[in-house]
């Protein structure tokens, strides 16, 4: 619908939506990811002149789906660490964002997200498409406003700025299309750049009191997060001074499992190898950097110790001993001195053996003597990825069963990314985040690791990709079922049901859309299908005929799951299912772990 917000183009005078194009600029922001509407008309007009005026402009990426923008535009601030910019019309357009936010604001990444509003004479009436954006966002950000007149605009835009920088998270702008039209009354405010990260040293006290906890347990277990990103080295020392194994959460992985010969895998569903028996048989666990969500994971009875820079995170999750506030690398640097070097190394060198025992004989289970095995493990496509791909490959990772097989396969080196909707737990991410990452640095090879449900869901993506030549691969787990779903009814004692989805060719559709892509159902044919793709300029989509039935087993069966498990499977005989509990069997036999 028109609202009537044009004027003469060769009589323009600077206007708000100006201004705001103007100070994302100053900030450093390159483009924006939305799609065009009636009330966004004047920003994104604002936009095609920036691209006309002296100097490097905005550039405005259309994606097919809002919830992409945000997508892409969280991805975008992952990896550059600078300030992202999504946006969405009124009303229906805007709400789209909403998903992709509560991912970008959960992970802390600077994002700025336009969301324009209806003419600003008519809120409050019903009017068509009314909705009210500076409320609907308050929960999935650190800034929401409504800018109202000219006056207030460049403020409240260098505000919105600030607040997306310094908390880090998502800042909104809603603006009215009548407003954003509005000649700007003020020139553009100064705006700072990205502020350094400042040192947050924990206090002497408590340092001491952390120290004295490490002198006295026998057997010290390190659980790693997001938090040891730009500590690894440190943490590195101070596990090998006090003979600690170190296990870490998935955020943690590509922080500090990397050159890392302590190292005893992952805790909790999607986990693997020794951690958590090393958190459980510890005297002391430390949880550095990490506000790991999943209690029945963590132990009840042994000591903790949390060091963490938002004290908000400290005890929330399990019992707390000793509390520290403080940056990782800041506190252990500082802890060193003060730590006695063990003298018995038998904990330590028991867990990282027990590691490789199970690192070899049941994680890499499905990835030796496969090559004829059909369907197609997916464990042995994502290690065959991880061999192929580059050694500063962006990995973006769908939500469910491909988080598991990135966790288990793919290798950190200290310049690979995984990025994932860790957090928020959203489907679709995958393709979308791929978007943003290949938008931002062109240069580097970006690896979608997605879902036949997560790409389906938002398939309109891939014109995305084809209409800027993106040079995004996507390596699809084709199973046609919502696997992690099928685990999550087994546990819970449910037969599996609503969880398959058709067999769709997904490779003919991308050629349709002309992304240069292949349809594997021959596991010796894998790795010839991954170079391929991998070597090639542009897109391209490797679709995958994974097997459905294909589990992820946490690295702890509890008796609840076992007693889950039997009655899952019992109904599945009792309706009829034999033959489909018979092939899951056979499936994921190899990966049980074993007493």
């Amino acid at each position: 619908m028109a609202l009537g917000l044009g004027r003469p183009q060769d009589k323009r005078n600077r206007t708000v939506a100006d201004l705001l194009v103007a100070q994302l600029i100053e900030a450093g922001v390159e483009r924006i990811y939305g799609i065009v509407g009636d009330s966004l008309n004047p920003v994104v007009d604002a936009v095609r002149r920036s691209q006309k005026g002296k100097g490097k402009g905005i550039e405005w990426v259309h994606v097919r789906h809002e919830e992409s923008a945000a997508f892409a535009a969280a991805a975008e601030a992952e990896v550059t660490g600078k300030l992202a910019v999504c946006a969405g019309s009124c009303g229906p357009g805007n709400l789209h964002l909403i998903n992709g936010l509560y991912d970008a604001n959960r992970s802390k990444v600077p994002v700025l997200a336009i969301a324009s509003h209806i003419p600003s004479a008519q809120i409050g009436t019903s009017f068509f498409q009314e909705t009210h954006p500076d409320r609907l966002f308050t929960e999935c950000s650190v800034y929401s406003e409504m800018i109202s007149s000219s006056q207030q605009a460049p403020r409240v835009i260098n505000s919105a700025i600030h607040h997306a920088y310094g908390a880090p998270g998502v800042a909104v702008l809603t603006i009215p299309g009548d407003v954003a039209d509005l000649d700007a009354a003020a020139e553009i405010i100064d705006v700072a750049v990205h502020p350094a990260r400042p040192r947050i040293v924990p206090d002497p006290d408590a340092l001491r009191t952390l120290a004295d906890a490490i002198n006295k347990a026998k057997k010290v277990t390190i659980f790693a997060g997001a938090g040891t990103r730009g500590a690894h080295d440190d943490v590195i020392a101070l596990a090998d001074k006090i003979a600690a194994p170190i296990g870490h959460s998935l955020r943690g992985k590509e922080w500090i499992q990397y050159d890392n010969p302590f190292d005893v895998g992952m805790s909790g569903l999607l986990g693997y190898g020794a951690a958590h028996d090393a958190m459980q048989e510890a005297d002391l666990l430390v949880l550095l950097g990490t506000d790991f969500p999943y209690d029945q994971f963590l132990p009840e009875s042994v000591r903790t110790a949390q060091v963490d820079t938002d004290p908000t995170h400290l005890g929330r999750r399990t019992r707390l001993d000793v509390a520290v506030v403080g940056d990782v690398g800041e506190t252990v640097r500082l802890l060193m001195p003060l730590v006695n070097t063990a003298k018995n190394r038998s904990f330590l060198d028991g867990m990282v053996a027990k590691h490789e025992k199970s690192m070899t004989g049941v994680v890499g289970a499905y990835t030796k003597d496969v090559e004829k095995h059909s369907p197609i493990h997916p464990e042995y496509v994502a290690d065959l990825l991880d061999q192929e791909a580059a050694d500063d490959a962006v990995f973006t990772v769908d939500t469910g069963m491909c988080n598991v097989w990135a966790a288990r396969y793919i290798s950190p080196n200290g310049k690979r990314r995984v990025i994932g909707s860790f957090l928020h737990g959203s489907m679709a991410n995958a393709v979308p985040h791929a978007i943003g990452v290949a938008a931002a640095q062109p240069d580097r090879q970006v690896v979608a690791m997605a879902g036949d449900g997560g790409l389906s869901m938002l398939l309109g993506e891939l014109i995305t990709i084809k209409a800027y030549e993106l040079p995004v691969k996507i390596v699809l787990f084709d199973n046609a079922s919502l696997g992690m779903v099928r685990l999550e009814m087994l546990v819970d004692g449910l037969p599996m049901f609503g969880t398959e989805s058709p067999h769709i060719d997904y490779a003919a559709v991308a050629n349709a859309i002309g992304i240069p892509s292949v349809r594997v159902e021959r596991a010796k044919d894998v790795r010839g299908a991954l170079r391929g793709a991998l070597s090639r300029p542009g897109p391209a989509l490797v679709d995958v005929v994974t097997d459905p039935r294909a589990l992820s087993l946490p690295p702890t069966i509890t008796a609840g799951q076992v007693r889950g498990f039997a009655v899952a499977m019992s109904k599945e005989v009792l309706g009829g299912g034999m033959g489909e509990v018979v092939s899951m069997a056979r499936a994921n036999l190899r990966n049980v772990p074993r007493l």
